[in-house]
């Protein structure tokens, strides 16, 4: 289990984490950027579970992961953005277990020298995220529960991507 990401100790910590504990987007972003002058830019994206999916509405999600090899295809991904833009500073946050709408699921954040290379990254590796994280997304509401399939527009979102 990895240990929850706090405020504290968000200035040593790696760049990928998977925990079920929530986060303070706020401090990550700040220790990102923090006691560094050649950071420019710092472009952020935080992901919530909404209360409706497909038509339905949702009351809980369960996300489920293969520990170690879910914190290794987040940390490719982060290699890939790194090889493709000039970047600072990337940190990835990832929630697992239950959560609830309105509830943070994901923040990543990306310090660079100028806006469009940390705005290119960030998309990046969300788009990636969607797409090659190995998460599993079980959906529940009063008619039972489901588990969520990709969606073809986040395949589509990643292709572009391709060089």
């Amino acid at each position: 289990m990895v240990t929850p990401l706090k405020a504290a100790d968000t200035k040593s910590s790696p760049s990928v984490v998977v925990q079920a504990a929530d986060f303070d987007a706020g401090a990550i972003v700040g220790a990102v950027r923090a006691g560094n002058p050649r950071v420019g830019a710092v472009a952020s994206f935080v992901g919530l579970m909404r209360d409706y999916n497909d038509g339905q509405t949702v009351e809980r999600m369960v996300l489920e992961h293969y520990a170690g090899m879910t914190e290794q295809s987040i940390e490719a991904i982060v290699e890939e953005a790194k090889q493709r833009w000039e970047l600072i500073e990337v940190r990835v946050v990832h929630r697992i277990g239950e959560l609830e709408p309105g509830d943070q699921i994901v923040l990543v954040v990306v310090a660079s020298g100028h806006r469009g290379e940390a705005f290119a990254a960030c998309e990046f590796i969300m788009d990636y995220l969607k797409t090659r994280a190995p998460f599993w997304k079980k959906e529940s509401a009063g008619k039972g529960s489901r588990w969520v399939e990709s969606r073809t527009s986040d395949h589509d979102a990643a292709q572009r991507w391709k060089r």
